[in-house]
């Protein structure tokens, strides 16, 4: 799989379905695209690096920032919405989202340049394949809330 090609796919379509090293469909949608009368509510944000959090949550405390930027483990974070966002899904006025570090993924998402929804395939098609792991799809991944006020509370280890 060519990552510019999955970019100009995503930019025409506004939604491209990868299936993962795992054989996991991964569905990856534009802010703009997505649809809370067919896309999943659980959908998280994906991100390439941290200035991209404030586009969907409220500001952070330097804590909750360190925590995120020193995470060693893949981790989904669940935060209060930023309220200027009106799209996406968002439940209970929270969000979830990942900093996504893994080099092919990391890159995918750098070369779009901005904030994806994730959200996993509910059909077996997919429009490209790749090796490569989804890194949220391991064992280990961890879910955090985190507060703007630098409450943390950890759901699942």
């Amino acid at each position: 799989m060519e990552i510019k090609d999955a970019v100009r796919a995503l930019k025409d379509k506004g939604r491209i379905r990868i299936k993962d090293g795992q054989g996991t469909i991964l569905e990856l949608i534009e802010i703009s695209n997505w649809d809370a009368s067919m896309d999943d509510q659980e959908g998280i944000f994906l991100f390439f690096d941290l200035f991209q959090i404030r586009s969907v949550a409220e500001p952070f405390s330097d804590v909750s920032l360190d925590i995120i930027e020193y995470a060693s483990k893949p981790t989904i974070y669940h935060s209060p919405v930023n309220r200027v966002l009106k799209s996406g899904p968002i439940k209970e006025s929270v969000v979830k989202f990942a900093i996504i570090r893994k080099d092919f993924w990391n890159r995918l998402l750098f070369a779009y340049s901005q904030p994806l929804i994730l959200q996993y395939g509910k059909s077996s098609q997919f429009d490209f394949e790749t090796k490569e792991y989804f890194p949220l799809l391991s064992a280990g991944t961890k879910e955090i809330f985190l507060s703007p006020e630098g409450d943390i509370r950890i759901l699942k280890a």
